[in-house]
């Protein structure tokens, strides 16, 4: 029995069957991922050789759950950028900055947990007589803004890592087009104020 506080170890037998040695029972995937949603530790280990394939496991727990109607969380476009990084001069760095972004969504999430707390308490939401949209518009906001940074950092990667083409010769934007554009972005801005108040 593992000490309290140490990951619990999950053994993979052949028959694909999962073994919980913290409760001496089989478990399955399902099992698993709510041990995740409930901040419960663990390594699953193969139990012919001991390798620890916790990684596999909670690939296939994704696999699983993106699978499931109206589950899916991942878009396709991150999954395309995701796969060209495997190989890529830049993968090194790739999971650290997953984790970190994810590390700052979450801390964001339960701000927004104790915030809705702080201000609303424990009253249902039907009984209020005013529904705590500007709580929930303003932590959007901030999921969204954060999300969109993360994405703008996360597709630079490979624009620094190309070579532009030489033979490619990009006409420069005239001057009528830059008023255009600013004034695009002016009314964009206006309406980001309007939004905000």
């Amino acid at each position: 029995m593992p000490t309290k506080g140490d990951p619990v170890t999950i053994k993979k037998y052949a028959n694909r069957r999962l073994y919980n040695t913290g409760t001496s029972t089989y478990v399955t995937l399902e099992d698993l991922s709510e041990m995740v949603k409930r901040g419960e530790e663990f390594t699953v280990q193969d139990a012919k050789s001991g390798d620890d394939i916790t990684h596999s496991v909670l690939t296939q727990i994704i696999f699983e759950l993106e699978n499931k109607n109206g589950q899916t969380m991942l878009p396709i476009s991150f999954l395309r950028q995701l796969i060209g990084f495997y190989g890529d001069q830049m993968q090194m760095i790739v999971p650290s900055f997953l984790e970190q972004s994810m590390l700052a969504f979450s801390k964001e999430q339960e701000r927004f947990r104790d915030q809705i707390n702080a201000n609303f308490g424990k009253t249902p939401m039907g009984m209020m007589s005013m529904p705590p949209m500007k709580v929930i518009e303003e932590q959007t906001r901030r999921n969204m803004e954060m999300f969109q940074n993360a994405m703008r950092m996360f597709t630079s990667f490979p624009a620094a890592t190309t070579q532009p083409d030489p033979a490619e010769s990009r006409p420069k934007p005239s001057g009528d087009d830059l008023s255009e554009l600013k004034e695009q972005m002016a009314a964009m801005q206006r309406k980001l104020d309007a939004i905000n108040k």
